[in-house]
């Protein structure tokens, strides 16, 4: 699950996750969203740490979450110096132009931007 984690940062990071995990193919979350929705509100800087040291291996959609100004905030980086979630969030039919996801309708909830 996380790198360097202990037991109560465990569960925190489970409920954060299972939220993330629910966020359909082609849609997008922001990180406040996530963290009301994980019964954690005022959390969203926990939700971007959270995944930010997200174990590579790990088979959650990570890259759906994105901020409150419909921005990609992760920066991790393939070999060729690309973003991996712009590249992830194309391949799933979002719109992206530069950093930013520009259409509304690709919020799984609609109060996302």
């Amino acid at each position: 699950m996380l790198q360097h984690s202990n037991t109560s940062s465990d569960e925190l990071a489970r409920q954060i996750l299972q939220v993330v995990a629910l966020i359909p193919y082609g849609k997008v979350a922001c990180y406040g969203q996530i963290a009301k929705m994980a019964g954690l509100p005022k959390h969203a800087r926990l939700v971007g740490y959270i995944l930010k040291h997200l174990d590579s291996e790990a088979e959650i959609p990570w890259h759906r979450v994105i901020n409150a100004q419909g921005k990609i905030s992760l920066s991790k980086l393939n070999d060729q110096g690309e973003n991996i979630q712009r590249l992830e969030l194309l391949a799933e039919g979002v719109m992206v132009i530069g950093d930013k996801t520009i259409s509304v309708d690709e919020c799984f909830i609609k109060k996302c931007m």
